[in-house]
């Protein structure tokens, strides 16, 4: 997209860490030697009595966390999102989610926009292993100012978090002295035939998909859905209600993610056509983001091109 400005998520993670490390005493942050990638790195020149290096062990990153939240600690734990909830899924389980301990995983390096490093690197998976967890709250981002706005919030939420980052750099949609409030979506761009619903980077390309459409005639409203868990039904129920059916959009497996979620919600409360935009079940592979997002059907185009389709499925039922 033009006209935006494109700045890396985990970059204003860091910031966010060093505003919470000048006002919060009680926050600690861990990391498992990618201080550096993550940009925890920034938290450890501000309050390095409070930054714990676990080094490349990040089941026993997950245990020291829980242990210093137990102790009355808000603690925030980072790695690449492969090895955040693949790795450390029974620890977060039993020693995060399941006692509801105030531990933050923020995972940088999610989605196929992690590029060349591959499958091995590029987590398609970590929402629907995080949003199957009770007591877990997921997050993922619209853009770097979000990605601020939402570390912020976490320090004063009650519980366990997972905020999912990307690695690259994409288009900021959202201002950065917007609101924000976990749970809730936002509608960016109103519309009245078809509904995007989007989390992450997908959020600036459904924009770009609805600009698209609106030069074809098509009013395509955009929401942006930060929250996955707890989803936002309110909204999701009164856009689609308007709309009549829905696309939904994520850098991640449509098994399990955003898409299962809204689908779930709409296929016992309001059923409308509903077309799952992201990865199939399938792996990643190695390539530039951008060649990526065009060979798994992540592109403005495929977006738009989904959206034809649901407006396609909903007028057949109509007549």
């Amino acid at each position: 997209m033009t006209g935006y400005k494109r700045i890396a998520q985990r970059n204003y993670y860091g910031k966010a860490l060093v505003d919470i490390a000048a006002d919060r005493s009680d926050v600690f942050v861990l990391d498992a030697d990618l201080a550096g990638s993550t940009k925890t790195s920034e938290f450890l020149k501000v309050a390095r009595d409070r930054f714990v290096e676990c080094g490349i062990a990040e089941q026993n990153m997950i245990g020291v966390a829980a242990g210093l939240a137990a102790s009355g600690k808000t603690v925030f734990a980072s790695t690449f999102a492969i090895f955040a909830t693949g790795r450390c899924w029974e620890q977060i389980r039993l020693a995060v989610a399941y006692p509801g301990l105030n531990v933050k995983i923020v995972a940088t390096h999610s989605g196929i926009s992690v590029g060349e490093d591959g499958a091995s690197h590029q987590a398609l998976e970590d929402i629907a292993l995080m949003r199957a967890l009770p007591n877990m709250t997921v997050i993922s981002p619209a853009d770097a100012y979000e990605a601020y706005r939402a570390v912020v919030a976490a320090a004063e939420w009650d519980g366990p978090v997972y905020i999912r980052m990307g690695r690259s750099e994409f288009p900021c949609v959202t201002e950065e002295d917007d609101i924000f409030v976990i749970g809730k979506a936002k509608v960016l761009r109103k519309g009245s035939d078809v509904t995007f619903i989007a989390t992450g980077q997908m959020v600036s390309g459904c924009l770009e998909a609805a600009a698209k459409l609106e030069a074809e005639g098509i009013s395509a409203e955009v929401v942006n859905m930060s929250t996955i868990k707890p989803l936002d039904r309110d909204t999701v129920l009164r856009s689609a209600e308007k709309t009549g059916c829905v696309v939904t959009a994520e850098e991640h497996s449509i098994i399990g993610g955003l898409g299962s979620a809204v689908a779930e919600l709409l296929s016992e409360e309001l059923p409308v056509p509903v077309k799952r935009i992201g990865t199939g079940d399938i792996f990643g592979e190695s390539g530039s983001p951008d060649e990526l997002f065009v060979k798994y059907n992540l592109t403005a185009d495929d977006l738009a091109a989904a959206a034809k389709t649901v407006i396609s499925r909903k007028e057949s039922e109509t007549e």
